[in-house]
């Protein structure tokens, strides 16, 4: 019980990182119905976009200085790399059956994947990430790594900032209607292929934060990173209710905390230690959301239509 503040410390932080990338994925099917499976992978090229804008800075250069120049660089490669698979990837089968986009989502995650590792230079292992420097702070009992403190502040800076994009703007009204119905969007004067740019725009700005934080956290990036988190992203999203914006970011939380409880305790419950390792905590993720699917299949906050931005 001594280590519980700890552990909801870790998991929240690490809820938070889902989060980020989980919007992404709701956002999308919010709009067009599609799971964009290529998320994971747009968000990794975020990850190398905000690397390499460090990599080109001269020598002696802050991180706290960098940190906002990597985070620049990582939005433009992730919002170009989405805005052109939308365009040229998915707008194309927009009026095919479902299974076809759904496929080809698949084949750009791999395809992203192979040209990172095959044309970045040395992308066939980690890369190292630079880490912000400094002891760990110690708040009410729970130990905080520096680098963590990006992801504390960008995770709920995000939200604000969407939440008021998605109800106070016209683009984020506009958002709402073609959501609700495309079609009577599309007679109110509403450029609905704009509006779907946008929200793959949104998604991968959020996608290329979420990366900075991964490389200040761990400390490298690596042309798979995108797959495993991607999925347990897209698992947050239907956590909370695909299709709710704010649902994806209690799903992520949630996600994080249980990963975090379980891969922490459940190794010490009678028959459990087999279990209950690190290499098992990507197990728990998808076993909770199977368990909160049986029992509540819209997720846990449902799919809202006035917030499918």
């Amino acid at each position: 019980m001594n280590e519980l503040p700890q552990q909801l410390a870790n998991g929240l932080i690490l809820g938070a990182l889902y989060g980020l990338v989980a919007i992404g994925y709701t956002m999308v099917y919010g709009i067009v119905q599609l799971i964009n499976f290529a998320h994971g992978e747009i968000f990794m090229v975020g990850g190398f976009g905000a690397l390499t804008a460090y990599l080109a800075l001269p020598g002696g250069t802050t991180l706290w200085l960098a940190v906002p120049l990597m985070l620049a660089a990582g939005i433009t490669v992730s919002t170009l790399v989405a805005v052109g698979a939308e365009r040229f990837a998915y707008r194309p089968l927009r009026g095919a059956p479902r299974l076809a986009p759904l496929i080809t989502a698949i084949g750009l995650s791999i395809v992203l994947q192979q040209l990172v590792f095959s044309f970045y230079p040395d992308a066939k292992k980690a890369k190292v990430f630079p880490k912000i420097p400094g002891d760990a702070f110690q708040v009410l009992g729970m130990t905080i790594q520096r680098s963590d403190l990006f992801l504390i502040v960008a995770a709920p800076v995000c939200m604000i900032i969407l939440g008021w994009f998605v109800n106070r703007t016209r683009s984020g009204r506009a958002m709402q209607a073609t959501s609700q119905d495309p079609d009577t969007a599309k007679l109110m004067g509403i450029d609905t292929d704009r509006i779907i740019v946008l929200a793959f725009a949104i998604g991968a700005a959020f996608a290329a934060v979420a990366a900075v934080a991964y490389g200040l956290r761990t400390g490298q990036v690596d042309f798979r990173m995108g797959f495993i988190l991607g999925l347990k992203a897209f698992t947050a999203a239907v956590l909370g209710g695909i299709g709710n914006i704010y649902g994806a970011m209690v799903g992520g939380l949630v996600l994080g905390l249980a990963e975090g409880l379980a891969t922490a305790y459940i190794q010490h419950l009678p028959g459990m230690h087999l279990f209950g390792g690190g290499a098992w905590k990507d197990v728990w993720a998808f076993v909770l959301l199977i368990v909160v699917l049986l029992a509540r299949p819209q997720g846990l906050l449902g799919e809202r239509v006035a917030d499918r931005a």
